[in-house]
């Protein structure tokens, strides 16, 4: 039986418009901590930062899954691109730390909004039977984003100004609205052709896709264990003395797109389970190499680690998540997926927070590694109970 295509140009489209998407915003996300602690802000309340967007970001999703079952998706990817912008513009007008988590919390709302509806979008242009290599390349713009755009920010932020890095994540912003704005998107209709009714709004129902609810709880444990990286790692390079702190993310970055192709049809070939264990194993390798960091060098090799890791293992749980569920409810699903990614940052850097006032930001990392073997002893668990080959789904 041939492949069904997966190479179309609305999907070409919305991967590029996402890329920039993640990257205007990943581009602040390391920055915010230093920026909080240089305007006076507490070690809890640069945990508050981030725990505060997740927060939001977490409780606007089943609003959004429901949104989706009866609105185009064109307009409601706009109005979350959109609203991204405005928020990403705002961060300069005060240096008020109370009012700045006035900000992140309004801009997780729109991060949440537009996290949902971009990755449900995609799960529409991609053919079921190709979930796993479609989700990984989409997923690479997501984890590009993730990995590159911080690196650009910490070098602006720390050669520059926080202004400065604020223009270029609104410029790349703009970009994204632009992407957005020519591309084509499946219609409800064509998703949810098979119910006569829009399904009624249920908070709960829409914030939990049952069925995929194991995968995303190892999405949870292996995002806290990545949450303390984002949050403290300018930190970190900041009390080593380490001025190339951006090339943990960019070689991260680098090895996360070349090893994509070939773990996304390895996902549809034989399932998430082995990729999953072997991933996390080097993500907790990676970890230690960089909390025992002392030059460049070393966060050139965690990085590397990393992003075949870290970077490997994301979009296959994404795919997992997805490949658990029904079509008709994949957008509930992808948004229960992006909420475990916030609710692991967003617990790891407020519990964190709390430990960072007695320990040094190395032995957070090395505190965090450790959850990486839970993602890989919760795998095994999962893998030792399967009864049948895996299939990719129709």
């Amino acid at each position: 039986m041939p492949q069904p295509k997966l190479w179309t140009w609305p999907f070409i489209f919305l991967i590029l418009a996402n890329l920039f998407t993640f990257m205007s915003f990943q581009m602040l996300l390391p920055n915010l901590p230093p920026y909080i602690e240089s305007i006076g802000g507490s070690s809890l309340q640069v945990g508050l930062i981030t725990t505060t967007f997740a927060f939001a970001a977490i409780i606007i999703r089943p609003f959004i899954g429901h949104l989706l079952m009866t609105r185009p998706r064109k307009i409601l990817v706009l109005i979350g691109a959109i609203s991204l912008l405005v928020m990403t513009a705002l961060y300069p007008i005060t240096q008020v730390v109370v009012i700045l988590l006035i900000i992140r919390f309004i801009h997780g709302i729109a991060w949440g909004w537009s996290t949902t509806v971009n990755g449900t979008a995609a799960v529409d242009l991609v053919p079921r039977r190709r979930v796993g290599e479609g989700m990984g390349y989409f997923g690479l713009s997501v984890t590009v984003g993730m990995i590159m755009a911080p690196s650009l920010g910490i070098y602006l932020y720390q050669n520059y100004s926080f202004d400065l890095l604020v223009g270029i994540a609104v410029a790349l912003g703009m970009i994204a609205i632009l992407l957005f704005s020519i591309t084509s998107f499946v219609t409800p209709e064509q998703v949810y052709k098979n119910q006569e009714d829009p399904p009624r709004f249920s908070f709960t129902g829409s914030l939990i896709e049952k069925r995929s609810w194991y995968p995303a709880l190892v999405t949870i444990l292996n995002t806290f264990g990545y949450g303390s990286v984002v949050t403290y790692i300018v930190i970190f390079g900041n009390e080593q003395g380490l001025s190339g702190t951006f090339l943990f993310y960019f070689f991260n970055a680098v090895f996360a797109t070349i090893t994509r192709p070939i773990t996304g049809r390895y996902f549809d070939k034989n399932g998430p389970w082995k990729l999953i264990m072997i991933c996390s194993v080097l993500s907790f390798s990676a970890m230690w190499v960089l909390a025992l960091a002392s030059s460049n060098v070393h966060l050139v090799i965690a990085g590397a680690i990393f992003g075949i890791g870290f970077g490997s293992m994301m979009p296959a749980l994404q795919a997992w998540v997805i490949s658990k569920t029904t079509t008709e409810r994949s957008g509930i699903a992808n948004g229960m997926y992006y909420s475990s990614i916030d609710l692991g940052i967003g617990s790891s850097a407020f519990i964190l927070g709390f430990i960072y006032q007695f320990v040094e930001t190395a032995t957070l990392f090395k505190l965090s590694s450790f959850l990486f073997l839970l993602v890989l002893l919760l795998t095994i668990l999962d893998y030792r109970k399967q009864t049948e080959p895996w299939v990719a789904p129709e």
